[in-house]
């Protein structure tokens, strides 16, 4: 069972990203995904949620109104898109699949942990 990431890399301050995540080996689509990350010197923080069907969506305060957290359950694959990055959201990025099926905040909650993507955004 593995979660692929891709789509991290460096960018410049109101620049955009998008990050995928790709699911192997089971299916994941019944469950919540989630997108966590970890600054220099931080612990690991929540940045969004999805519920199984996508029908809600939540968001830490940082990023609310920038970050747009989707799914592809057909393809098993999960999106962060960011747009207006700021330095502050130099991190390395991990997707995460839920315990359940719906909306969890919780690290210890997320079963299945992808192997890090790496975005910096320079100033």
């Amino acid at each position: 069972v593995q979660l692929i990431e891709s789509g991290g890399g460096l960018v410049q301050a109101g620049g955009s990203l998008k990050l995928s995540c790709a699911g192997s080996g089971r299916t994941f689509s019944s469950y919540a995904m989630g997108w966590f990350r970890q600054r220099p010197g931080k612990e690991r923080e929540f940045v969004a949620v999805i519920t199984w069907s996508g029908d809600r969506t939540d968001y830490s305060d940082s990023v609310m109104g920038r970050f747009t957290i989707s799914r592809n359950n057909a393809k098993n694959t999960l999106y962060l898109q960011m747009n207006s990055l700021k330095p502050e959201d130099t991190a390395v990025y991990y997707c995460a699949a839920a315990r359940y099926s719906t909306v969890t905040y919780n690290a210890l909650e997320y079963d299945y942990w992808g192997q890090g993507s790496q975005v910096t955004v320079s100033s």
